[in-house]
């Protein structure tokens, strides 16, 4: 159900039209142009009421098929866009790792998976996603200041005015093909900083499929998650 809670934030920029989106969380994003005033922001979402229902129970759906992790032997967890078992042993170290085939939790620091889980990801993370980024700049042209990983919810990536890429540590569980369009699309934004039509030629140019790939982190992003 549409509700005032549901508006998360008004992203105004130089955009000339206004932008609706959804994201997993049940929480509605309105881009808009700068000067564009509240009410009739408030004029289109009511014009677009039908759509963003539509969409909020397709969020709500997704949000319920989620299943969060238990930890225990045998549970399936995300690597690349493969999903892995967890072994439990009594090893004391490593507290966990992954053999390529499957992850070695301590059973001692069975408690703390979670935490754990989450900081191999991040590490695997920064050193997947820094190499990667760096290719992809030098294999199509771009130029940026630095990598830094986040732990970002609602966002994939984001590009600083001066040239930083910010990626989430939960690109480590999509598939290599998703991962690639997320930077490519970051990369995009040190030439083109808004969503313009200049920006999705961009993109399109160095990566023609990438509305397949757009498209399947709206489906299947809320999975990439602990």
């Amino acid at each position: 159900m549409l509700t005032e809670e549901n508006v998360m934030r008004i992203i105004r920029s130089e955009r000339r039209t206004v932008g609706l989106e959804v994201n997993d969380r049940g929480e509605l994003i309105v881009r808009a142009p700068e000067r564009l005033s509240r009410a009739a922001i408030d004029e289109i979402i009511r014009k677009h009421r039908r759509w963003i229902e539509k969409k909020l129970a397709e969020a709500e759906k997704r949000r319920q098929m989620f299943r969060p992790k238990k930890f225990v032997e045998g549970e399936k967890f995300l690597w690349l866009g493969s999903e892995y078992p967890l072994r439990i042993t009594g090893e004391g170290r490593p507290a966990l790792k992954f053999t390529g085939r499957e992850f070695v939790l301590s059973a001692r620091w069975q408690g703390r998976a979670r935490e754990i889980f989450k900081k191999l990801y991040r590490r695997k993370a920064l050193a997947y996603l820094s190499l990667r980024t760096r290719q992809l700049a030098e294999l199509n042209g771009f130029k940026f200041t630095r990598l830094r990983l986040s732990s970002a919810t609602t966002r994939w990536g984001s590009c600083s005015a001066r040239g930083t890429v910010s990626l989430t540590w939960r690109l480590i569980l999509a598939p290599p093909e998703i991962i690639d369009y997320v930077i490519i699309h970051e990369l995009a934004h040190t030439r083109e900083k808004n969503h313009s039509r200049a920006f999705w030629n961009l993109v399109e140019a160095h990566l023609p499929d990438y509305r397949r790939k757009r498209l399947w982190l709206k489906k299947y992003g809320f999975f990439l998650n602990l």
